[in-house]
């Protein structure tokens, strides 16, 4: 085949494909009753090499203010026996959409054997710092979706560890939700093997649960970059939008040290027993500068064995034009190590910006949550005021 022909085939093939091949799993941020009703989101895993949904309350207060897809749910959840129960139909309304996703995706979930097809759904963050609670409710919602390919989101709060162990000593898969730092992930890495040790114990089958740790990018370059712009100094100025690419690459580096050099000493047992790794998950890959380049959360994060969950707008841009020339992660340390101390020699504690960005986390899901409850009060008001049911 001559050097001509490589390049028409190349160019044939779409930048998503490319990130598949990569190794990289695309999944979708973004969730709803539109998008299953449509057809839309079986045209995404179709066309744009969708493997996966990743939910969150945000996605599902937007879901429900848009068009009428709920009306007709929210009809039935407004008379007996609900009864306008706001939780109850909330519970209902996000486990009916995550369920009806996982069935879409049932077939990418066993051709990948277990590896994708995953659909997450998140317990109530205003259980981010109730350990016990978030036990029960992660039991809850994995029972009531009640299908393989789901995936319960935990935060990784220091109240969230315990609770993501015990959840998977269940055989529950677990996707592990805001972290920021290195420290905070090697934790959440710490309480995965400790949960598939457990589970083990247990007698579960090790090669069926499934677990993401879904580490958040573009937060950190926008509260960094606030700081360095604070700051003012050319030498400050320059280090802009260099903060979340170093911080991943050197979490994908955390990453190796347990499950490629197994440094614990404890991976390689469960492996042994069919275990999958905790792949590490590229989460808020949407820029938040318009001055940057749009698709450069996934660019400069491309390594085999990762997710890389993307809103649809970035989803799109990359399968407009994104780049996928290599590896743009494995050996990139020490380079990423150096950009995070010239960050903090400016003064800039990445300790306090992480620390924020959980807190600030949390609490905007706790307030996603509330417009959630809220949207779902004004609609079974107005389907009870419609039917008598009030």
């Amino acid at each position: 085949m001559t050097d001509s022909t490589n390049d028409s085939v190349s160019e044939n093939v779409s930048p998503t494909q490319r990130l598949s091949e990569a190794g990289v799993a695309i999944w979708l941020d973004d969730l709803s009753r539109e998008r299953l009703r449509t057809g839309n989101l079986a045209e995404l895993v179709s066309t744009k090499n969708v493997v996966g949904v990743t939910t969150n309350p945000t996605i599902f207060a937007a879901a429900l203010a848009q068009g009428d897809a709920y009306d007709d749910l929210l009809a039935e959840l407004a008379g007996p026996p609900n009864d306008g129960d706001v939780e109850a139909a909330v519970e209902r309304i996000t486990t009916d959409d995550v369920r009806d996703a996982a069935d879409l995706l049932r077939p990418v979930y066993d051709a990948t054997s277990g590896v994708d097809g995953r659909v997450s759904i998140e317990v109530d963050p205003r259980l981010a710092r109730d350990t016990a609670a978030t036990e029960v409710t992660a039991v809850r919602l994995w029972e009531t979706v009640d299908r393989p390919n789901v995936m319960i989101k935990i935060p990784a709060t220091v109240e969230g560890l315990p609770a993501i162990t015990t959840t998977l000593a269940q055989g529950i898969s677990v996707n592990v939700t805001l972290i920021f730092s290195i420290e905070r992930y090697r934790a959440v890495m710490d309480a995965f093997l400790a949960g598939l040790e457990q589970a083990r114990a247990a007698g579960h089958d090790l090669s069926v649960i499934g677990s993401v740790a879904s580490f958040f990018v573009s937060r950190v370059d926008a509260e960094v970059d606030k700081r360095l712009t604070a700051i003012g100094t050319d030498e400050a100025l320059q280090l802009r939008g260099q903060a979340a690419i170093a911080n991943a690459r050197l979490a994908y580096a955390a990453y190796e040290e347990v499950f490629a050099t197994d440094s614990t000493g404890r991976w390689a047992d469960l492996q042994a027993l069919g275990a999958q790794p905790q792949r590490p998950l590229w989460a808020s890959t949407g820029v938040k500068d318009p001055s940057y380049r749009d698709t450069m959360y996934v660019d400069e994060l491309v390594v085999a064995g990762v997710v890389n969950t993307m809103p649809e707008k970035t989803l799109d841009a990359f399968a407009d034009h994104g780049i996928v020339l290599a590896d743009t992660v494995t050996g990139s340390a020490e380079q990423a190590s150096a950009v995070i101390a010239a960050i903090e020699a400016q003064g800039i504690s990445m300790d306090e910006v992480t620390a924020q960005l959980e807190d600030e986390g949390v609490t905007k899901f706790e307030v996603s949550w509330d417009e959630l409850l809220a949207t779902t009060k004004t609609g079974l008001d107005t389907a009870g005021a419609g039917t008598g049911n009030r």
